[in-house]
């Protein structure tokens, strides 16, 4: 029976195909009683179980690649002694020929054990390692029940085109995020998160149309169901009859054809009709994403998020390796800028055992506020970051800025690093640049106090919505109230950009409000002459730019600050992009 669920689109496309389920130890199993002769087979099927989950682990390391950051290999590693642990393989035995239980429901139960023991730890990271132990024990049940894992990927690829293979999960884990780099499926759609998860920013540096939010796709779809995921919708049609799958057919193809035609304008100059130029960067999480920057024809690096260097890992990457990071990055732009935000740990991104433990953490000791309170750290990176300089046009880009003393010590800890090289000998770019973000309604409201110190600002638009409208954006039970076009949100914005502009301060938006097409002109309009996004959507915005006219955009979006009516924002907003 045909029927569709709606969700979050997090990557645009459309793609059909089959779909790869990926279980949840968090379903309910079922539970019966063995017969006594036939415990032994019982722990044998359960010996296999981990035998076969220690396989894929080794599978899956030996499909790391070789630049892969360092996190995915401790997590493997980590993953590997939960499996190992007498606590996880020894326990269930027991309850095995105790309660004769099946292998599932003994496993089960003891997940449940040392996860409920997890809850009562009040270190945050040791309390997150209740997931790892979640992920493990679902692989196990997968083994049990003989069904394929993203692990299986390589020996499908003989029965089914990858592209043609959509992943269906309540959530994804890192680990299993990693197969979908190497294995290229067509599309993935998720039970849990929201725009600005990990899920949503792995699925947009695949490409790949993806959903997330769904709430009931993984309970509801069967394994090798036709799925069509329609990535521009945010809409999921199971076993589509044929007249609905190949008008899909036909759309994208309609879609990968303007794709194609976009790509064209790659080396076409981002102007405006009236000739103004326009800089146009792309946003980065790790060194491996450059070779989409440079297939996009950005004009250089405006984020480059390092804290994914940082995170699911046991140890903190040191100097040096830091340094052949940012050193590959600035090499490979050639010259062109790259924009360096130091780390943005905190709330959703912790490090290690070192992340406090606070009722929220949003709000909390996260970004450049940890970074101060770890000097050590912090130099270190610093340090990095500089020697980097000396092979590329490299940037500083300090976030979550609130005050004014949070910059002054920033700048003291940057001059310390610098001394620091120049006592050891080692060059860097002497006249390198240090920026803030402006993602705090604080920041942006006393703007003069920030453009007085730094060289450059980068306006943060997910955050700045975030803490403007009090909403959770990794929250999908609040995501309908995270609105770009709020009338404050919107004045923040626009007088951030004429009070930097007027103050012949540069200025550029990385949020996903530059990505977004549709406020392209309106942001224009404010008065933005730089825009950092994602590779992926770099080409829809700059075709909407090269169609645009200063004059008109300035108009309409004046008439937008002045209107706190929401249909009647959206009625200019069309009338804009018309």
């Amino acid at each position: 029976m045909s029927f569709a669920l709606h969700g979050t689109s997090v990557s645009p496309g459309i793609t059909v195909g089959s779909a790869h389920l990926v279980s949840s130890a968090r379903l309910e199993v079922a539970h019966y009683e063995i017969d006594a002769a036939a415990v032994p087979a019982e722990l044998a099927r359960f010996a296999t179980a981990l035998a076969r989950v220690r396989d894929e682990l080794g599978a899956l390391e030996a499909h790391i690649p070789h630049d892969a950051p360092a996190e995915i290999s401790a997590l493997v590693d980590l993953h590997r002694m939960i499996l190992d642990d007498p606590a996880l393989a020894e326990q269930p035995r027991e309850l095995i020929v105790a309660e004769r239980c099946n292998a599932e429901w003994a496993l089960v139960q003891q997940m449940d054990r040392l996860t409920a023991q997890f809850d009562e730890i009040e270190d945050a990271y040791l309390r997150e390692r209740k997931s790892d132990i979640q992920q493990v024990v679902e692989r196990v049940l997968k083994a049990l029940a003989g069904s394929l894992t993203l692990a299986d990927a390589p020996r499908l690829s003989g029965h089914f085109g990858e592209r043609e293979r959509i992943v269906v999960a309540h959530d994804l884990s890192p680990a299993d995020m990693l197969l979908l780099k190497n294995h290229h499926f067509g599309g993935f759609v998720t039970d849990v998160g929201g725009v600005t998860s990990h899920t949503a920013i792995v699925a947009r540096s695949l490409d790949i149309p993806a959903l997330v939010g769904l709430h009931h796709a993984r309970q509801t779809i069967r394994e090798g169901e036709l799925l069509i995921v329609d990535g521009l919708q945010g809409v999921l049609i199971v076993d589509p009859d044929p007249l609905v799958l190949e008008e899909y057919r036909k759309r994208r193809s309609d879609y990968q054809r303007e794709r194609e035609r976009l790509k064209r304008m790659k080396s076409t100059p981002a102007a405006t009709l009236d000739g103004e130029r326009i800089e146009l960067y792309a946003n980065i999480e790790l060194p491996r994403d450059v070779e989409q920057v440079r297939d996009a024809g950005a004009q250089g690096i405006g984020l480059f998020r390092t804290e994914f260097l940082f995170m699911n890992r046991a140890e903190m990457p040191g100097e040096d390796e830091q340094f052949e990071a940012y050193r590959e990055v600035a090499r490979a732009m050639r010259g062109m800028p790259v924009v360096l935000r130091t780390l943005d740990l905190g709330a959703d991104k912790t490090l290690g055992g070192t992340a406090p433990l606070a009722p929220n953490p949003a709000m909390g000791l996260r970004a450049i506020r940890y970074c101060l309170a770890e000097p050590q750290l912090f130099l270190t990176q610093l340090r990095a970051i500089l020697r980097a300089s000396h092979y590329g046009c490299v940037k500083i880009l300090l976030p979550m800025l609130a005050h004014a003393h949070e910059i002054d010590q920033a700048l003291a800890l940057v001059a310390q690093a610098r001394a620091q090289l120049d006592a050891r000998g080692v060059p860097y770019d002497r006249a390198v640049q240090v920026g803030g973000m402006i993602e705090i309604p604080a920041a942006a409201l006393a703007l003069p106090m920030f453009t007085r110190r730094l060289d450059f600002l980068s306006l943060g638009t997910n955050d700045l919505i975030q803490y403007t409208l009090a909403i959770d954006r990794a929250d999908d039970a609040v995501a309908h109230l995270y609105d770009p076009l709020h009338p404050a949100v919107l004045q923040l914005v626009a007088r951030t950009i004429e009070t930097a502009t007027r103050g012949r301060m540069p200025i550029a938006v990385c949020g996903e409000m530059a990505g977004d097409a549709r406020l392209t002109r309106l942001l224009l309009g404010f008065g933005l002459r730089a825009f950092s996004m994602h590779p992926a959507q770099l080409p829809v915005v700059k075709e909407r730019i090269l169609g645009s006219r200063l004059a008109e955009a300035r108009a309409l979006a004046l008439r937008v600050l002045e209107n706190d009516d929401p249909a009647r924002t959206q009625e200019l907003l069309a009338e804009l992009n018309a």
